[in-house]
């Protein structure tokens, strides 16, 4: 019997507290990754401040008659953006370890296949939180204000975290299925692009020509933007919104993770 059917054969036998020890171990695994080598940190620092201030005072004006009325628009959009940007780091991280060899050591010891897909997931989406507080930190700043309750606030960050998870799935999924760290980063910027600027992250649609603004309204991006502006900014609908990318968010995870999880095993 190879090496590579025993772990799968044992698999099935793993229990749900060992399991979650497992997940636990290899997640800490991962954060002393991050404390040996913290630049990786850098662009869940950056990347919400340059954004922001880039957006804000190089579009804001255009956009929405003044920059305060454009932070009141922007910050909880971009609660949608943080999400991607972190996924496609997953995914190179996922191909970089693989390339590295670490992956294949994981695949010869007696744990779930599952755990160590969902320990890089749990870690990143510590990122992603990290991410999104100092994205709404840099909106304090600039004069946001939480017009909703502080449980509104929270749901806003709880669902941009649900989905974002969803989307390290498929970029997990991408980072298992091409060859270089470098392919997972071009082909997730084609994917990246047009879903962004394809929403209402940055701006409103109406202006949008209609087969555009006809594709925002199914963009999950657009639904999960609406949802966090509605809730922090104490207005407009929540409920339709909130329910489809809570159903986007199910789909992607149904769809994506178990193929995640056959590619690892079977990965070479």
């Amino acid at each position: 019997m190879s090496t590579a059917t025993i772990p799968a054969a044992g698999e099935g036998r793993i229990g749900l507290r060992a399991n979650l020890r497992h997940i636990g171990a290899l997640a800490r695994r991962n954060l002393m990754q991050i404390r040996h080598d913290p630049e990786t940190l850098f662009d869940a620092l950056l990347m919400p401040v340059v954004f922001i201030l880039l957006f804000v005072y190089v579009f804001g004006g255009a956009i929405a008659g003044d920059q305060q009325t454009y932070v009141q628009y922007l910050v909880p959009g971009m609660m949608a953006m943080m999400g991607m940007n972190i996924a496609m780091a997953v995914g190179s991280g996922v191909n970089e370890d693989f390339r590295k060899g670490v992956m294949d050591r994981f695949r010869t010891m007696p744990i779930a296949r599952s755990s160590v897909l969902i320990a890089k997931i749990v870690v990143e989406l510590g990122r992603m939180l990290l991410a999104t507080a100092i994205l709404l930190g840099m909106g304090l700043l600039l004069g946001l204000e939480i017009r909703g309750s502080l449980v509104a606030l929270a749901g806003a960050v709880a669902l941009s975290t649900v989905f974002g998870a969803a989307l390290m799935w498929i970029f997990v999924l991408l980072g298992l299925s091409v060859r270089t760290p470098q392919a997972v980063q071009g082909l997730a910027m084609l994917v990246l692009m047009p879903l962004q600027f394809g929403s209402s992250i940055f701006a409103p649609t109406a202006s949008m020509p209609g087969w555009l603004e006809g594709f925002t309204r199914i963009n999950p991006l657009s639904n999960l933007a609406d949802a966090a502006r509605a809730l922090i900014n104490g207005h407009g609908a929540v409920a339709h919104p909130v329910l489809i990318t809570l159903v986007w968010t199910v789909v992607i995870t149904a769809v994506t993770m178990p193929l995640a999880v056959r590619k690892f095993r079977s990965k070479t």
